[in-house]
C-alpha cells in the first residue's frame, strides 16, 4: 500500500459520522444513490460552519447525506435541495425529519437543475454544493457562481473522477470537463480556488469579495 492510500484509509477510518447521517447513508445506498464520503462530508460541514452559512443550495440530493452534513456544520441555515429523482428527495425528507430538522429549514425541489437554477435569485446564497450528473458540471458551477453572494463558495465533490483527471491519457468528455473546470478556476482572478485530494476530491471556489 502506498503512502497516499494509507493516508486515505486513515482519514476515512478517523472521520466520525454522526449517527443520523450514517443512517441516511445506509438508506441512500439501498436506493442506489451515491452519497459523498464521510471525509468530504466533514470538510463541507467545516466550510459551512466557518462561513456561517445561512442560505445553501444543493444540486443533487443523494438521499440527504450531503444536506445533513451541511446543516450539521451550520444548524441555522436553510437548505434548498434539487434533484430529478423523487425517491431520493423522499429519502432526504425522511432523513431530515428523523434528524428533527424543522420543515421550514429545508426546501425540496423536484426537477432538473438546468431548469430550476435559472429561476433562482442571483447573489443570494452563501454556499452552492454541486453534486449532480457530471455531464452538466460546468453549467452548474457557472450557475453556482452566479447564485452565491460576494465571498460565497461553490463546492464540487468527485472532481477528480476516480483518478481519471490526473491521467493525461484520459480524454473522454467527462474527464476533460472536470480537468478544464479545475484548470480554469485555479487561474481565474474572480475566485480563490482550492482542490482537496481527500477521498473522492473536493473543489472549493470562493468568490473574491469587493474591497478585498
Amino acid at each position: 500500500m502506498s503512502g497516499t492510500e494509507a493516508n486515505q484509509r486513515f482519514v476515512l477510518e478517523a472521520t466520525v459520522e454522526p449517527e443520523h447521517i450514517a443512517r441516511a447513508r445506509a438508506h441512500a445506498l439501498e436506493l442506489g444513490a451515491d452519497p459523498i464520503s464521510p471525509p468530504i462530508g466533514a470538510q463541507i460541514a467545516v466550510l459551512a460552519a466557518a462561513s456561517r452559512a445561512l442560505n445553501i443550495v444543493e444540486i443533487g440530493t443523494g438521499g440527504g447525506v450531503s444536506g445533513l452534513w451541511l446543516l450539521h456544520g451550520s444548524p441555522r441555515a436553510t437548505l434548498t435541495t434539487i434533484d430529478s429523482e423523487p425517491e431520493h428527495l423522499g429519502a432526504a425528507r425522511a432523513a431530515f425529519a428523523e434528524a428533527r430538522i424543522p420543515a421550514a429549514r429545508a426546501r425540496f425541489i423536484t426537477g432538473r437543475a438546468s431548469d430550476v437554477l435559472p429561476r433562482m435569485n442571483e447573489a443570494s446564497y452563501d454556499i452552492v454544493f454541486v453534486d449532480a450528473e457530471p455531464e452538466g458540471v460546468i453549467e452548474y458551477v457557472e450557475h453556482g457562481l452566479r447564485l452565491i453572494r460576494a465571498g460565497g463558495t461553490v463546492l464540487v465533490p468527485r472532481v477528480l473522477a476516480g483518478g481519471a483527471v490526473a491521467d493525461p491519457v484520459r480524454r473522454d468528455p467527462i474527464t476533460t470537463a472536470y480537468r478544464s473546470l479545475i484548470q480554469e478556476t485555479q487561474s481565474s482572478p474572480a475566485v480563490i480556488g482550492a482542490l482537496s485530494t481527500s477521498a473522492e476530491g473536493l473543489l472549493q471556489l470562493t468568490t473574491i469579495a469587493e474591497g478585498r
